[in-house]
């Protein structure tokens, strides 16, 4: 269902992510974007870029759950972050959730994200 595509041609991925990636599929699912809230209080977890990263990630994978699919499914992310120099921490965690055909990505600097959460990840997912 997902093919990486990835050329010589253009600037080499410089981090866990596809150039591009192409589907055929049934159905998309638009994740909306999560920040790093414990889901039983409601609270920005505490703790450094990497445990925001981390359970962004978990939101994101509750909600992959839910809709009865995986990682693998997922075709294109959104990272937020308020602060550039913190993203070499956070593509060591993700790439711990997309380490093998990893999605089409991009990243956005931002000022300030809802909570005062360091980053926020929004996906794309398709349905064979």
């Amino acid at each position: 269902m997902k093919n990486i595509i990835q050329t010589t041609n253009a600037p080499k991925a410089i981090g866990p992510y596809s150039q591009a990636v192409r589907v055929k599929a049934k159905d998309f699912i638009f994740l909306s974007g999560q920040i790093p809230l414990n889901p039983k209080t409601g609270e920005i977890v505490k703790g450094d870029i990497e445990s925001q990263t981390e359970q962004v990630l978990k939101n994101l994978g509750a909600v992959l759950i839910e809709a009865g699919i995986s990682w693998k499914n997922v075709i294109k992310t959104t990272i937020y972050i308020t602060n550039m120099d913190s993203f070499p921490k956070v593509n060591t965690v993700y790439q711990r959730f997309f380490s093998k055909g990893p999605p089409a990505r991009a990243t956005v600097g931002v000022d300030s994200l809802p909570k005062g959460a360091l980053i926020e990840i929004e996906a794309v997912a398709a349905i064979e």
